[in-house]
C-alpha cells in the first residue's frame, strides 16, 4: 500500500470513559472519523468536550476505551500501543492540535519563523534557507506579512496568534487536526476572518479535523458531522445542518434555541 494510503475510517474512538471521583469528564463515547471529515463536539462548558479532545490526544489517560488512528501504511494502530517516540513523532507530523490558548501551542520567546521553522526541524528538515523560505510561505498562507516573521508572538494580537499556531500546526502536512475553542475570545471580526481562513485550508488540505466548540455557528460553518454532549455522554449525533435544523434531543433543543433567542 502506497503512503498516505487509507482504507475506511482515518480515527476510530471506542468507549473512551474519563473520571475524576464520582464526577464523570467523559463516559463510553464512539465515533469514527473518514478522511477530510470535519466533526463538530458542541456543549455547554462542562459537558466534556474539552475532556474527550484530551483524551484523544492522549493529554490524559483514559480510565478506559481506545483511540485507533490509521497510519500512512494503511495500519490501524491503538494509541496506547505505541511507544512515547513513536506517539511524538506522529504528533509532530500527521496530527496537529490548535488550542485555545495560542500561548499554549507556541514558543512565545521565539520568533514567528521559528516557531514554524522548529516543527519542520523537528521531522528532519535542516537547510536553514529552506526552512526559513517554507515558513515565511506559510505566514503567507495564514495573512501574516511577510516582514513579521522575525518578530516574537508576544508582540502579535490574539488573532494573529491564532493564525501562526495554523501555520506551525499545519507546516508539516498533517492529516488530522483537532481544535479547541480556536476563536474563542476574539473579536467577533477576527473570528469572521479566522473562520474564513480556517474553512479555506481544511478544504484545499483534505484535512480531517475535530472542534470542539460552545459556538454552533462555528459547527455550522465548519462541520459535516456533530456530536452533543452533556455531562460527559454523547446525547445526539448527525449531520451537521440536520442536528441543528431539527434537533431530536430536548437539549439540543434549548442549546439551538438560545442561539435564535440571542
Amino acid at each position: 500500500m502506497s503512503a498516505g494510503a487509507t482504507c475506511g475510517p482515518l480515527l476510530c474512538v471506542r468507549g473512551l470513559t474519563k473520571r475524576y471521583g464520582h464526577r464523570i469528564g467523559c463516559a463510553d463515547v464512539a465515533f469514527d472519523l473518514d478522511p477530510g471529515e470535519v466533526l463538530a463536539i458542541v456543549g455547554e462548558s462542562g459537558s466534556g468536550k474539552s475532556t474527550l479532545l484530551s483524551l484523544i490526544a492522549r493529554d490524559l489517560a483514559p480510565d478506559a476505551g481506545t483511540v485507533r488512528y490509521r497510519l500512512r501504511d494503511g495500519t490501524l494502530a491503538d494509541l496506547a500501543a505505541l511507544s512515547e517516540a513513536e506517539r511524538r513523532h506522529l504528533m509532530r507530523t500527521d496530527w496537529g492540535f490548535i488550542r485555545q490558548d495560542a500561548a499554549q501551542g507556541l514558543r512565545m520567546g521565539v520568533s514567528a519563523g521559528g516557531n514554524v521553522g522548529e516543527r519542520l526541524m523537528g521531522v528532519g528538515a535542516r537547510h536553514y534557507g529552506r526552512i526559513r523560505s517554507t515558513a515565511a510561505e506559510w505566514l503567507g498562507k495564514v495573512e501574516i506579512a511577510a516582514d513579521r516573521i522575525d518578530d516574537p508572538p508576544k508582540a502579535f494580537s490574539g488573532g494573529m496568534r491564532q493564525r501562526l499556531q495554523i501555520a506551525r500546526n499545519l507546516v508539516t502536512g498533517p492529516r488530522l487536526v483537532l481544535m479547541d475553542e480556536p476563536t474563542s475570545g476574539l473579536d467577533v471580526s477576527v473570528q469572521a476572518r479566522l473562520l474564513d481562513l480556517i474553512r479555506r485550508l481544511v478544504a484545499e488540505l483534505g484535512l480531517a479535523v475535530v472542534i470542539v466548540t460552545h459556538d454552533l455557528a462555528v459547527a455550522r460553518l465548519l462541520s459535516h458531522r456533530m456530536i452533543v454532549m452533556r455531562g460527559g455522554r454523547v446525547i445526539e449525533s448527525g449531520l451537521t445542518d440536520q442536528v441543528l435544523d431539527d434537533p431530536a434531543e430536548p437539549y439540543t433543543q434549548l442549546l439551538v434555541a438560545s442561539v435564535l433567542a440571542a
